[in-house]
């Protein structure tokens, strides 16, 4: 199980940095993933303690046994939506989100999240709801596909493939979705910087997990949970979701933000992780 969730945490010294963890700190992982933002803050001295949230049993479970020798006085452990979680009276010095799916969700076939490999059309981090990729895919009217991959895919050619998908659905696999997708734009489209299905598996995969929603539920609540001076930062990999942390942190009178501009990966981290490419870091300190 732990080579199976390996995941290397991106932006990780910038993001620890800004955090300005210390001693006898007590921090949120809102998105315990693969745990790697965890351990360099559990790391960071031997008296720090860490929350960790993730609604992936298999990240949580995972981590029963990668950070063992932290769990009890040091590492709680917290299954479920972080839009969801309540810590009741507890503060905390440093909250840290990281919105990327980790890189086990997306390499392990049967969760198809990726068409890199044929898998079921499922997509759920949280394998105890009923809503998949498929039941969309398969279900949903034209102009609601059309819709979804506009609003959270940004896609342009959203209405061509909608009035494509329904002409051939039931779909029942990301390979057959995927190929189906290329095949419904034009040639020029077809082989372009990144595959036509790319920004279609992303609105996917954002409406199956309700991830804008429960960003926004999470921005509103997250920075209440830090002490004075606390420092929030979020990790995200697409506009929708870097534009509304920018706007929720400016807005927010509680805090100060630190990032006018997000932090962006180095160009060696780029080229020793390419999934990190599209990263971007916002910091914000609790007044």
């Amino acid at each position: 199980m732990t080579s199976e969730f390996h995941h290397i945490p991106v932006l990780s010294r910038e993001l620890i940095a800004g955090l300005n963890v210390r001693s006898n700190g007590h921090y949120l992982d809102a998105t315990l993933g693969g745990g790697g933002h965890a351990r360099l803050i559990l790391e960071a001295f031997p008296d720090t303690r860490v929350t960790a949230i993730d609604r992936d049993e298999t990240a949580l479970e995972t981590a029963k046994i990668t950070l063992a020798d932290y769990l009890g006085d040091r590492l709680t452990l917290w299954s479920g939506n972080f839009a969801d979680f309540d810590p009741k009276e507890t503060r905390f010095d440093g909250i840290i989100a990281d919105l990327g799916v980790s890189s086990p969700q997306f390499d392990r076939g049967d969760r198809g999240f990726s068409f890199r490999n044929t898998a079921p059309l499922d997509m759920r981090m949280d394998r105890r709801q009923s809503l998949t990729a498929a039941d969309i895919i398969n279900h949903w009217e034209e102009e609601e596909l059309a819709d979804l991959f506009y609003e959270y895919g940004e896609e342009r050619l959203s209405r061509r493939i909608a009035r494509s998908i329904v002409g051939k659905r039931p779909f029942e696999t990301t390979t057959e979705l995927a190929e189906a997708i290329a095949r419904s734009v034009p040639r020029s489209y077809r082989y372009g910087r990144i595959h036509p299905a790319t920004r279609v598996f992303q609105a996917l995969r954002i409406a199956v997990n309700q991830e804008l929603e429960s960003l926004e539920k999470f921005l509103e609540k997250a920075p209440n949970w830090l002490v004075p001076g606390g420092i929030i930062g979020i990790i995200s990999f697409h506009s929708l979701e870097d534009r509304m942390i920018k706007y929720h942190f400016r807005d927010r009178e509680i805090l100060q933000v630190i990032t006018k501009k997000p932090i962006v990966p180095t160009r060696e981290e780029q080229e020793e992780n390419p999934r990190s490419r599209s990263a971007k870091l916002r910091l914000a300190r609790r007044l």
